[in-house]
């Protein structure tokens, strides 16, 4: 079976183009215009019918799979080809939700189901073919992420096993692993827990990616510890890492972000808990966990919820800096619209004031009251130097907020480094802080943002110098690089 891209053939195909673009090691595009002035409210427009999108409320997954420079989306098994951000194309259907990697290294992102259990194969752009996957045990997911879990430069995939409540099943975690770009291997199961989010990071610096998977059930989460050769060891408790509150095993967890929310260099982590507060207790609610770092062995801290309020239906949070000042932001689902008692839930925008204090910024920027979903992941869909969101089956337009910005696209070269250069990291030291982002393949409940990173700057317009870490565990370091544009950096290239 073949999944048909529809290309209009009358229009120039730039991917060989792009192709050739990425084999530098660094391009620069045009200033954004955003960075021209301030713009009050740091306000989202909702856009999608607009752009001609028709998106299902169900796991979305941002990534630029004709290589054109234009991130394109898969949502709700649909793909849409962005068309210079101006609008959006349907070119396949059918493919359920997805993560992406670029699992052959072949230059072109291809797709992985977890809610199928099924790997797309992206035929140069044009179309997606099924490949055969080895058999496992009987499994439902709902959510998955890829990394290079062995080092061979090749991505593997983590894929999360929820349950049949009604039926008193639980369905086992699987590790599928890369038989380099040919196919997969099924390398090992886990049944104990009910798992939701999955999402991975190499939060001690090792060299190799770790997973974090989110369990449901009041079941402690699971910080797999990998050896490097894709083995991994659970060291949850060893590392603070179970993200619940005292007298309780664990929490109704459903997703998850890494993400270093207080610029010190360290990679966190945010917990989203779905708590009931009723005769039952008061369950643990959401938390962040900070990273001590190196000479405390990376261990966490939970600092608890940090002025994320109570919602007791809080479902899948999603990370990015949307107004551009340098922090980290957090943008969480509900699962319900009315919960118990008869209290209304609604997703929230947080603004990250920095040193893990929040705010509440869903008002002002025109994102309130919007009805209950998991759907949440950022990008950069026009080029504009500001992220945009997909949530609730919408893309709301980042309007701007006159910040400075840098993006920043990484490829690794197909042997050393998987070409989707998932698990690098690139740090910006910046006002006495460290700025930090990781290429990832899977975040929340079944999301993925944009594979192409993104800092804001706030009012610094000075050229800064980004320090590269690799999969492999190499640093590159690029000096005195300009605001306001998005380049691109190839492994081993000059």
């Amino acid at each position: 079976m073949e999944i048909n891209m529809q290309v209009n053939r009358n229009q120039p195909y730039y991917g060989q183009v792009v192709h050739l673009l990425l084999t530098l090691s660094v391009l620069a595009l045009a200033p954004s215009p955003c960075a021209s002035g301030p713009q009050p409210g740091f306000v989202f427009k909702d856009r999608t019918e607009s752009l001609g999108l028709n998106i299902a409320s169900a796991g979305v997954c941002w990534a630029d799979f004709d290589r054109d420079g234009w991130t394109d989306l898969c949502a709700g098994g649909v793909v849409w080809k962005n068309n210079a951000g101006k609008s959006f194309t349907k070119v396949a259907e059918n493919v359920g939700e997805c993560v992406a990697a670029d699992f052959d290294n072949d230059g072109f992102v291809d797709l992985f189901s977890w809610s199928l259990l099924r790997v797309y194969r992206n035929n140069g752009g044009k179309s997606f073919t099924p490949i055969d996957l080895p058999a496992f045990p009987p499994c439902v997911s709902i959510g998955a992420c890829c990394g290079d879990f062995n080092g061979d430069g090749f991505v593997d995939i983590y894929v999360g096993g929820f349950e049949d409540w009604g039926a008193g099943i639980t369905y086992p975690d699987l590790l599928l692993m890369s038989d380099k770009g040919q196919g997969f291997r099924h390398a090992w199961s886990d049944t104990r827990y009910r798992a939701r989010g999955v999402t991975a990071c190499d939060f001690d610096g090792d060299g190799d990616l770790d997973v974090y998977v989110s369990n449901y059930r009041l079941q402690p989460n699971i910080l797999w510890l990998n050896d490097g050769a894709g083995q991994f060891k659970d060291v949850t408790a060893a590392y603070n890492a179970i993200a619940t509150s005292p007298g309780f095993e664990g929490g109704h967890s459903i997703g998850a972000v890494w993400g270093d929310f207080d610029n010190d260099g360290n990679i966190d982590l945010f917990a989203g808990n779905f708590a009931h507060q009723d005769d039952r207790g008061d369950q643990p609610k959401s938390r962040f966990l900070r990273n001590l770092g190196a000479p405390k062995g990376h261990v966490f801290e939970d600092l608890g919820p940090c002025r994320v309020f109570y919602q007791e239906s809080y479902a899948s949070p999603s990370a990015g800096d949307y107004d551009n000042d340098g922090d980290l932001d957090l943008f969480f689902t509900t699962v319900y619209g009315v919960a118990s008692f008869g209290r209304t839930n609604f997703p929230v925008l947080y603004r990250n004031d920095g040193s893990f204090v929040l705010a509440d910024a869903t008002s002002g920027a025109q994102l309130a009251e919007l009805p209950p979903t998991y759907q949440a992941a950022w990008a950069d869909f026009d080029n504009d130097g500001d992220l945009d969101l997909v949530s609730a089956g919408k893309l709301f337009e980042n309007q701007g907020s006159g910040h400075h910005y840098l993006e920043v696209c990484l490829e690794g070269d197909g042997r050393l480094v998987n070409r989707s250069a998932i698990g690098a990291q690139v740090r910006i030291k910046w006002k006495n802080q460290i700025l930090t982002r990781q290429v990832e393949a899977g975040t929340g409940q079944g999301n993925q943002n944009d594979l192409t990173l993104h800092f804001g700057l706030g009012s610094h317009a000075s050229p800064v110098n980004l320090e590269i870490r690799w999969p492999n565990g190499k640093t590159r370091i690029l000096r005195k690089v300009r605001a306001d544009r998005r380049i691109s950096v190839s492994y081993g290239k000059p």
